[in-house]
């Protein structure tokens, strides 16, 4: 059987969504900030095959119609002019044997590759039907889902019941692609198939709507069970991010799931009865265990106390309250795009960079040429890009959330259960980057391409 140019580039997308957790190994250097990124070999690779086989067609396509299309191509205009209307002081930036418009042109690259995942995305799904194409998605999460389960679960009983003897099982990971064994014996925290619990969180938050859609779609005996695995490695990730926005999407999805659909409450309610029983269960035989366990996660939420005692968490409200100080003085244009760590290098507080480690290391040290993360990227985004550039991007991400409501409304049935875990995916990216400051979120242009295709779809049937 001849597999076509187009069958190519498909099947690799796919092996690129299967491989988005995967970055705990050393990377490509000239890939930047992608270098740890197993997927974005695979994306790459299958846009080229895409732009070869489009180029031969003559055909591309791009949802230039599309309001959320044209939201998000509004914001990418807007940080080409705010980065021109500032384009003095770019030119004298330097820092980190970097100047600022080297540093300009890198970030966008940098979006550049997401805009490509996207565009590949789009004309992937354009060729299916939403269906098929939430279902051949999910399918890739999943499996996906089950490898990185597997090597928690040996984490979790490494390093946190002690099991040792199951190290050198353990080392047979070595041999998977993009993966380099590592365990936290310190923290007793788990990372799997990602560079460091943070990854994993990301990965957490994206995966969580589409695992919990299998309570929706299946039939099985089984269909809670990712779910309930999410739970679990969220629980042993030790990220307060992954505990607080995976909970909230969650309790967000059974308050949707109860106004869309009488026939699903029957389902959630099942759920929600064998969780407790489960937990109720887990907590009679191993009583003490837990407890220490639920004492030493709800500690991590105490804020104050983490700023004083972390000198990473320090680290992250400092540069934070810093973007802040610096779109004080630049409200209107921003500094220009990427820009944000030239101005703060004079601006950070006593608090932040006395006794911090963190500071004399990395984030202020010339000779280590990576530039300190904004950890957020919406104060990021206030810093370079002014309260213009802020509007947008809050505008485009509210477009989506709206558009996927909409969508919820409209459909009827099982076809709620896309756009539910759409609307559930876009909340928790949307939260994630209360935390972090970089477009390199898979999941999000992916989701985007389907929420776009599916209301391209729906303004056909309209028509």
């Amino acid at each position: 059987m001849r597999i076509s140019l187009r069958q190519t580039y498909t099947f690799l997308f796919l092996i690129g969504v299967f491989f988005i957790p995967f970055n705990s190994y050393e990377g490509f250097s000239f890939l930047g900030e992608y270098r740890k990124d197993g997927a974005i070999i695979f994306f790459l690779i299958s846009f080229m095959l895409f732009f070869i086989d489009a180029f031969l067609r003559m055909k591309i396509k791009i949802p230039k119609n599309n309001v959320l299309f044209q939201a998000l191509l509004l914001f990418i205009i807007w940080l080409i002019i705010s980065t021109l209307l500032n384009i003095d002081t770019v030119f004298s930036n330097y820092m980190k044997q970097t100047s600022g418009l080297t540093r300009f042109f890198r970030q966008l690259i940098s979006l550049s590759i997401a805009l490509i995942l996207f565009i590949t995305a789009y004309n992937i799904f354009s060729k299916f039907n939403v269906k098929y194409s939430f279902y051949l998605l999910r399918r890739v999460f999943l499996y996906s889902f089950i490898f990185v389960s597997i090597y928690a679960f040996f984490e979790i009983l490494i390093v946190v019941f002690n099991i040792s003897y199951l190290k050198e099982v353990f080392s047979v990971f070595d041999y998977f692609p993009f993966t380099e064994t590592n365990l936290d014996l310190i923290y007793n925290r788990i990372s799997s198939v990602s560079y460091e619990p943070p990854f994993l969180a990301i990965y957490l938050i994206t995966v969580a709507g589409w695992m919990f859609s299998f309570i929706l779609t299946s039939r099985n005996n089984i269909k809670y069970l990712p779910t309930l695995i999410v739970f679990i490695l969220t629980f042993f990730s030790g990220s307060r991010t992954a505990l607080i926005v995976v909970l909230f999407q969650f309790i967000i999805f059974i308050w949707i799931v109860f106004s869309a659909n009488q026939k699903f409450n029957k389902i959630i309610q099942r759920f929600l009865i064998l969780s407790l029983t489960l937990v109720f269960l887990m907590f009679l035989s191993n009583r003490e265990k837990i407890t220490e366990a639920l004492g030493t996660k709800i500690a991590t939420l105490n804020f104050k106390k983490n700023i004083v005692k972390s000198i990473s968490n320090r680290s992250r409200f400092g540069i934070q309250y810093t973007s802040l100080l610096i779109f004080k003085e630049n409200p209107i244009l921003g500094v220009g795009f990427g820009q944000q760590g030239y101005h703060a290098k004079d601006k950070y507080p006593k608090w932040v960079t006395q006794k911090n480690y963190e500071f004399d290391l990395y984030y202020l040290n010339n000779k280590e040429k990576s530039f300190p993360p904004g950890y957020n990227m919406y104060t990021r985004l206030l810093a370079e890009t002014g309260i213009i550039g802020f509007v947008i991007f809050i505008f485009f991400i509210l477009l989506i959330l709206y558009q996927s409501k909409k969508l919820i409304k409209i459909k009827k049935n099982q076809e709620k259960v896309v756009p539910i875990v759409l609307l559930i995916s876009f909340i928790g990216f949307s939260i994630n980057w209360l935390q972090f400051d970089s477009f390199r979120v898979f999941g999000f242009w992916i989701c985007l391409a389907l929420l776009i295709q599916q209301t391209n779809q729906k303004n056909t049937e309209n028509e």
